[in-house]
């Protein structure tokens, strides 16, 4: 009997998110592959986890898929677990997804924390309609994109920014999306837990005394819509303000 894949989602902060499903998972599969072995393995020590790490990442998915699919066939359990949350959101758990799928294997999510949902909930912000963006780009030309599209959404937008990104991604907002209220959430569920709210001006402002630190959740509120010759000049604005 072939194994089955496991998406365990793991805390986004503090150790304590784990559901009791999730580590019994972890205790009872062959194997885990990791993003990065290092904080899997602060993991799996704090709840006495002895399972064997392999990694799988962006840079050798291709070479370890064949691998755990072999391993799934001979009937082995196999865990995906990411550094943080949800696997197969923003990382390369897709595309093993996809090969395990196409190969008539089975698949199933262990749920749990995700910094999405997490940052929605206490945003104050509209959520029963969202859109997720992704990562905020390092390119120009892809963060044009992404300006263009937020632009027009009348859904809450979400993305993830990376801490250096961060007051490039509200330098391009904040001019761009008018007077939308925003959200910027770092370092859910620990200690250091830090949310800031308040017009897209305002948190321009905050973020610039704002401690880099980790990466940030930003969600934007939804626009009305936009038609017409308004719409062109806006995208003509979003390409003058990125260049």
């Amino acid at each position: 009997m072939a194994g089955t894949l496991y998406l365990v989602s793991t805390p986004i902060g503090n150790l304590e998110d784990m559901t009791f499903r999730a580590v019994c998972i972890l205790r009872e599969v062959q194997f885990i592959a990791a993003e990065d072995t290092r904080i899997t393995r602060a993991l799996l020590d704090h709840y006495g986890i002895d399972t064997p790490l392999t990694t799988y990442h962006q840079l050798n998915k291709e070479e370890k898929t064949p691998i755990i699919l072999n391993r799934l066939s001979n009937g082995h359990d196999v865990a995906l677990v990411s550094d943080a949350g949800t696997p197969v959101i923003t990382d390369p758990g897709a595309f093993l997804v996809s090969n395990v799928l196409a190969a008539g294997l089975r698949v199933t999510s262990i749920p749990g924390a995700s910094a999405i949902t997490a940052a929605l909930a206490l945003s104050g912000i509209p959520c029963t309609e969202f859109v997720f963006f992704g990562i905020f780009p390092a390119r120009s030309a892809a963060r044009r994109r992404l300006a263009l599209a937020m632009s027009k959404e009348i859904r809450t937008s979400v993305c993830f920014v990376p801490a250096s990104r961060l007051q490039a991604a509200l330098d391009l907002f904040r001019p761009l999306l008018g007077a939308r209220r925003g959200v910027i959430a770092q370092d859910l569920t620990t200690v250091h837990e830090t949310v800031l709210r308040g017009t897209l001006a305002k948190l321009h402002r905050n973020a610039r005394d704002h401690p880099r630190g980790t990466d940030v959740t930003l969600i934007v509120e939804g626009g009305k819509k936009k038609r017409g010759k308004r719409a062109r000049t806006l995208s003509a604005k979003i390409r003058g303000a990125s260049e």
